[in-house]
């Protein structure tokens, strides 16, 4: 699971400009942040360094 939805949501970001800035298909990128699919831990970073955020933030934990 991933907070991807999370935080396009607090930075304001929509997600067909993170699917634009990725190379994705939009409908990827809403797999993603609608936790359909998982992105590799390659993509998961370079979502992290788009949005100017540590990528342990994209991730949530089981407390």
């Amino acid at each position: 699971m991933n907070r991807i939805k999370e935080v396009l949501e607090d930075k304001g970001i929509k997600q067909v400009w993170l699917a634009e800035r990725l190379g994705k298909s939009f409908n990827t990128v809403n797999g993603y942040v609608q936790n359909r699919t998982q992105p590799s831990l390659e993509v998961l970073y370079e979502i992290a360094n788009i949005l100017n955020v540590d990528p342990k933030e994209l991730l949530k934990t089981n407390l």
